[in-house]
């Protein structure tokens, strides 16, 4: 629903002209901005001075590009502008094209920002003052931001058009405004701390409800990509309250997608924090949402985000969430197909192969657990192929080499041999440039060397060499003490073998 905000003396005309087209009372209402205070979204349109004015979309409903800051007031303006926010982009280019062709161009790098269509920088017009300098730097790095061919990106101008947007904006709201966008950007690139520092700068106290709670909603995602091991206590502190401010807000707000997307982000944080029932609540919340508005892509990520729970709270000692951490998985299988999202569907598959390779089971079930795991390992390497995407591959390696050390006895192959074939193709992978993931690998090679050919009786010297340099090589590696303790655990049972042997 639209609303327009104005004095009493514009509503009868305000009204006639809505009146020009049938039924479009029903999604347009006019209210008295004396009594009615209008929230900045994209949903509100202001009349000010007899002029039609925009408030900042501090809601996110449209891209961030801003309009003019005031549109003479007539029926072929304010209809145009109406039906574009109504995304009827046809209706507002019938009432445009003769009348305001200027804004109709305005209107419509929104819709092509919308629809992912690209935008020439040199299209962007302005007329020289304070404010529309200020629209011209911000819009020129918005369109450089979203709507540039993906291979000819130019990140210094982009940076060089939002920092000249937040130097002449006209005030805080509109400073904040580019600010976060700015942010936004660094965020996607992976530096947290320049986010940060951009959006330190903003005065939150100066701005809107609405705009301190978005500013607040961006650091928060800032703090989510500065959240590594070992986690900081009292970033975890921030994160919570912060969270839960912005919750409220939405929630009260009804902006449910958005709801439902930081229920995620809190059951993250309950989840590191080992709080599972807590971190079950939120994403079983957030599913919730996700399916009641229709999001299925929301709703397939937010069933793998409960699966990776209940799997982690499963390992923690509460077995009986195997079962139900699959049946989240297959949930999610039912929205990524291997047809609709081949990357997703080898995901998950990765990730059930690994639950089938932990579950308890009663012994004649074992067998069929594992056939089952060998299965979804397959699957998710028949997409994550050592060619195309090495990285992944060496992971899934990895973790099939450990599954294989886990599956009972095979009668005609030696689960072990297989368990080193996969560690050898995750070390080709994870080289000395991957020192963590190389030596992980490198340990579990170890483990599962122990129980290949290395009797007293049978001595592989071959072999015994090949463990010893790998020993010591994960002493190169890294300097996590657990670590460095198992390297050299191995080390001292080779130097024992050893002495046995030669007696």
């Amino acid at each position: 629903m639209l609303s327009i905000f104005a004095t009493i003396e514009y509503h009868q005309q305000l009204n006639e002209f809505i009146a020009q087209e049938e039924r479009l009372n029903e999604l347009v209402d006019v209210l008295d901005i004396l009594e009615n205070r209008p929230i900045p979204s994209a949903h509100r349109i202001l009349i000010k001075n007899g002029n039609i004015a925009l408030p900042i979309d501090w809601f996110n409903i449209q891209p961030p590009f801003i309009l003019p800051e005031e549109i003479a007031l007539t029926k072929a303006n304010l209809l145009g502008v109406i039906f574009a926010k109504l995304n009827n982009y046809e209706k507002s280019f019938a009432y445009l094209q003769d009348n305001n062709r200027g804004l109709y161009n305005e209107l419509d790098f929104i819709n092509r920002l919308q629809q992912g269509i690209p935008i020439d920088p040199i299209e962007l017009a302005s007329q020289y003052s304070p404010f529309e300098e200020y629209r011209l730097m911000h819009n020129q790095a918005i369109v450089r931001h979203y709507a540039s061919e993906s291979d000819s990106i130019d990140i210094d101008k982009i940076l060089y058009f939002y920092d000249e947007a937040i130097r002449c904006a006209p005030h805080e709201e509109y400073r904040a405004y580019s600010c976060r966008q700015l942010a936004l950007l660094y965020i996607d690139l992976h530096e947290a701390d320049k986010a940060q520092a951009v959006l330190d700068i903003i005065i939150i106290q100066d701005l809107s409800k609405e705009a301190g709670i978005e500013i607040k909603q961006t650091m928060l995602q800032v703090w989510m990509q500065q959240l590594t091991l070992p986690y900081d206590t009292a970033l975890l502190h921030k994160l919570k309250e912060t969270l839960w401010e912005v919750l409220q807000f939405y929630e009260s707000s009804e902006r449910n997608v958005e709801s439902g997307l930081l229920l995620l982000d809190a059951a993250h944080i309950a989840n590191i924090s080992e709080s599972f029932s807590e971190s079950l609540g939120y994403v079983t919340k957030a599913i919730r949402i996700f399916e009641e508005d229709n999001m299925q892509e929301l709703m397939g990520n937010a069933y793998i985000r409960k699966g990776a729970l209940l799997y982690t709270w499963a390992k923690k000692g509460n077995p009986q969430f195997f079962k139900p951490a699959v049946k989240s998985y297959r949930e999610a299988l039912k929205v990524f197909t291997k047809e609709r999202a081949p990357a997703y569907f080898a995901d998950i598959q990765h990730h059930l192969a690994n639950i089938f390779a932990d579950m308890p089971t009663e012994t004649k079930k074992k067998g069929l657990w594992a056939g089952v795991a060998v299965s979804s390992f397959n699957e998710a390497l028949e997409f994550y192929t050592k060619d195309q995407y090495p990285f992944e591959y060496a992971m899934i390696c990895n973790n099939y080499g450990n599954a294989f050390t886990k599956f009972p006895k095979a009668v005609l192959s030696d689960n072990y041999e297989k368990a080193l074939f996969y560690y050898q193709e995750s070390l080709d992978i994870r080289t000395s440039d991957y020192p963590n993931e190389r030596a992980i690998t490198l340990l579990n090679f170890l483990e599962a060397s122990w129980s290949v050919s290395n009797s007293v009786e049978e001595f592989n010297e071959d072999r015994f060499i090949d463990m010893k340099r790998k020993a010591e090589e994960v002493k190169t590696l890294v300097r996590e003490e657990e670590m460095l303790q198992e390297a050299q655990k191995h080390l001292d049972l080779l130097e024992e073998l050893k002495q046995t042997v030669s007696k």
